[in-house]
């Protein structure tokens, strides 16, 4: 690693500074990801007060930080991290594809514009208990 930047974070302060605006960086680079697979607008739809959509994302919030935090929990360097977090967010992509996938009696995407808070609720738990799955395989 740089020098420089390994003397920065060696102090625990700046070292949380850097951490947080790599996880929060990340997390709005992962959030437009989804924003393209999916049907709706998350950001639109939390504005019309979609609670589903809410739930959902909210589910992809903690899902995303939750591996971040697994990462930086391991001693994972800034760079170590955002590639971790990045593996992640393509598992927990691909979990919930394959989660859309996998329900053929109705459309997640579909459920979720129409406000059903039972599938926003099961789409976050789903992405929040994938995400602890993920977190648990980092090794340094």
């Amino acid at each position: 690693m740089n020098p420089e930047i390994e003397w920065l974070l060696d102090n625990e302060y700046i070292a949380t500074i850097v951490y947080v605006s790599v996880t929060v960086l990340a997390l709005v680079v992962f959030l437009s990801v989804f924003e393209l697979v999916t049907k709706y607008r998350c950001w639109h739809e939390i504005k019309k007060g979609n609670i589903a959509i809410a739930l959902a994302t909210g589910g992809k919030v903690f899902g995303i930080c939750n591996v971040f935090s697994h990462t930086i929990s391991a001693g994972a360097t800034i760079y170590e991290s955002l590639l971790w977090g990045s593996y992640g967010f393509i598992i927990l992509l691909l979990a919930y594809l394959l989660f859309e996938f996998l329900t053929p009696v109705f459309k997640i995407d579909e459920e979720l514009i129409k406000d059903n808070r039972a599938v926003g609720i099961i789409a976050m738990i789903i992405t929040i208990g994938i995400s602890f799955i993920i977190g648990t395989t980092i090794v340094r």
